[in-house]
């Protein structure tokens, strides 16, 4: 399949519906979990059937929106969009789990994509999964959009595990509220340094990449 299946958009869209009657995303629980695998270790993603890749992005210029005010001539975008879902990245740089913790990209206004599929094991490192509710929790340094099965979920004015969560805070994603072995989940996740207006001399890494469970 093709690398990306997105077609850039040449005028503005109006959201399908009002921002602010869109529903609240569901939030995880807030209590600890049962159980946790740890993603950034080998056995960790391992269990999940998990092979990390990942891959710079770049801010391109493009032509302006049509019907932008006309001193606009153009305006920019990212490549590649590796949210969707069924991207291809198996041309991409394979990113070992004990890895997810190096500094990437060449710092300052720098972004980078991180891509894995994790699918439910029966035993999740001494935890039977059958039943259970599964939160994909990621912590990227600076900031992170986090997309699930070609999804960011968000909501205007209500918490939203999917966006911006606030500078080195941790996404809180649930995958399924009752999971079953060998769900997929496609996860990419789009690292930021940052803040943008104060592009720091520093690099994009993960701080914490971990599969909660609650019963």
């Amino acid at each position: 399949m093709p690398e990306s299946r997105r077609i850039r958009p040449t005028a503005s869209v109006p959201p399908p519906m009002p921002p602010l009657l869109m529903p609240q995303p569901p939030i995880p629980p807030l209590v600890p979990p049962v159980h946790a695998v740890d993603l950034m270790t080998a056995a960790g993603s391992a269990a999940f059937g998990a092979r990390w890749r990942g891959k710079e992005a770049k801010i391109v210029e493009c032509p302006a929106l049509t019907d932008a005010m006309p001193e606009f001539k153009t305006t920019y975008d990212i490549e590649p969009h590796a949210e969707e879902l069924g991207f291809d990245d198996s041309d991409w740089q394979m990113v070992p789990a004990t890895e997810l913790g190096a500094k990437r990209g060449g710092g300052m206004v720098s972004f980078f994509w991180f891509r894995a599929t994790l699918i439910i094991p029966v035993n999740a490192m001494g935890f039977d999964t059958a039943g259970a509710m599964a939160v994909f929790r990621v912590n990227v340094d600076d900031y992170a959009e986090v997309w699930v099965n070609g999804e960011m979920p968000r909501a205007a004015g209500r918490p939203s595990a999917g966006a911006i969560q606030g500078f080195n805070m941790p996404h809180r994603l649930l995958l399924g509220s009752t999971v079953t072995p060998g769900d997929k989940f496609e996860i990419a996740v789009f690292a930021i340094n940052g803040p943008i207006s104060a592009a720091p001399a520093n690099f994009l890494w993960f701080r914490e990449a971990k599969v909660e469970f609650f019963r």
